[in-house]
């Protein structure tokens, strides 16, 4: 009685129409024909639709499914029962997929008659199209250490040790600059492996939010929170084989406790479940900072460091390999040949010169882009990249970093060779000069210099294998 006293309030239907528009899930509702007589703001932004193509028009004039039982609003309005936590995957107007997690009831008259039905959506559909690329991902390996490009001394070095842990299943951690080829090196130890006839999948940690990483990786148990299906996670999924956690850096502290723990005990635990899961699965993880830096600024546990560290693989730089830069250039000139149909020999004694005084921050990744962009810029005959062919960008940068020095004059030249350094370049080479030098004053005794340095004895290792100093 009280019920039908509020709704006879003049304005209760503007009222009840502005509450639904502000509600934070996707609303729909239609009556017995199947049209649409309430669509808010929130299901409109889900579905990429605009209220006044859904209104007043009927579900199948709108929206595609492959078959008329798989729209739960449909469904619940013919079988007069309700549905919790139902994933529906279906089209707009515009051929756009979406899926979402509905919960739909029919509604019922005072006689308990069906009057039509509504249906309470949360939108899933970029977290369904990330697992879904995950998936499709399994096992999709196409590199090798055959792939591999370098004949460097230290470069040479880090493929044989990565050859050596093929024959393991250690965690391994990869710790490279953008651009040097971790995920190259990964992909490497495991088609190496005994675990190369199982899945390979890949995860950037830094590509998605706190809220949906942990789902993602570990599985969500139905009714752990709304909206929230059995789904099992990205190390269930690599069962038997490898999984790559890239940027692990990013991960936030209470997830790489999480993930120790996985390391640790060989479980997993999907979230909302009360159960764990045994998994047999081996992790590679990357990180772009040097480890004892993100150990230092938070950005890494300590325990997961030394966990995952248990075969560590330091790529260098291209800066720091640049005798490979001829082989690698070639190697991107035959592939964009294949590509662009094109039949280019191979780069000038000029642009080779440019690219040996170039510092590459953006390491072997930059130096493909640039053969791509130059090959762009060919004009028909030409059979070499000339400067005139290399991106804008690059010559402007180029340029900066040649400026000459007065000749016969060694000071100038010393103030100009440091004034082409980034700051963390100039940095780096200090340190590693600085750390020769008290290696030296202790006859090369790495306890003695760690003392004296007041760093670890580990952390002392860890540097002088990143500078590689013998």
């Amino acid at each position: 009685m009280y019920l039908d006293q509020i709704i006879k309030i003049e304005g209760f239907q503007t009222i009840l129409y502005s509450l639904v528009d502000v509600i934070d899930s996707g609303i729909h509702i239609i009556d017995t024909k199947g049209r649409t007589i309430v669509y808010n703001k929130k299901m409109a932004e889900i579905e990429g639709m605009e209220s006044d193509d859904v209104l007043g028009k009927k579900i199948h004039e709108i929206f595609k499914f492959k078959e008329e039982t798989e729209s739960t609003l449909i469904r619940a309005l013919h079988s007069g029962k309700k549905t919790e936590n139902s994933k529906q995957t279906y089209f707009n107007n515009l051929g756009q997929e979406i899926t979402t997690i509905n919960n739909t009831f029919p509604i019922m008259d005072q006689n308990q008659r069906i009057i039509g039905a509504i249906e309470v959506a949360k939108d899933i559909t970029n977290l369904e199209r990330l697992i879904k690329d995950n998936i499709l991902n399994k096992g999709d390996t196409k590199y090798t250490f055959d792939s591999i490009i370098g004949t460097s001394e230290n470069f040479l070095e880090v493929i044989e040790k990565s050859k050596r842990s093929t024959r393991t299943t250690s965690s391994i951690l990869i710790v490279g600059e953008t651009g040097t080829g971790k995920e190259l090196f990964a992909q490497s130890i495991h088609n190496g492996s005994s675990r190369s006839t199982h899945p390979f999948i890949s995860q950037n940690c830094a590509a998605l939010p706190d809220s949906l990483i942990e789902g993602i990786l570990f599985g969500t148990k139905k009714g752990a929170f709304t909206g929230s299906i059995e789904r099992p996670g990205l190390f269930e999924q690599a069962q038997g084989g490898t999984i790559l956690l890239d940027e692990i850096n990013s991960l936030n502290p209470n997830l790489q406790a999480k993930l120790l723990r996985a390391l640790q005990e060989r479980t997993i635990r999907r979230v909302g479940d009360t159960k764990d899961k045994k998994i047999d699965v081996r992790v590679i993880a990357t990180i772009n900072e040097d480890p004892i830096d993100a150990i230092a600024n938070d950005h890494l546990r300590k325990d997961l460091y030394y966990r995952l560290s248990v075969v560590s693989l330091f790529i260098p730089p291209l800066r720091e390999r640049k005798e490979d830069i001829p082989l690698l250039a070639q190697s991107f000139i035959e592939k964009f040949n294949a590509l662009f149909e094109l039949n280019i020999e191979g780069i000038s004694e000029d642009v080779y010169a440019l690219f040996s005084e170039y510092d590459w921050p953006g390491n072997v990744r930059e130096l493909e882009h640039i053969i791509e962009g130059s090959m762009n810029l060919l004009e028909p005959g030409d059979t070499k990249i000339s400067p005139d062919h290399l991106p804008a960008l690059f010559k402007k940068k180029a340029h900066l970093e040649e400026a000459p020095a007065a000749k016969g004059d060694d000071h100038t030249k010393r103030e100009t060779q440091v004034s082409t350094l980034s700051l963390d370049d100039y940095i780096a080479n200090t340190e590693k000069q600085y750390l020769e030098k008290v290696l030296k004053e202790h006859g090369m005794n790495i306890s003695q210099a760690a003392k004296t340095l007041n760093i670890s004895r580990q952390s002392l290792q860890y540097r002088l294998k990143k500078y590689q100093v013998k």
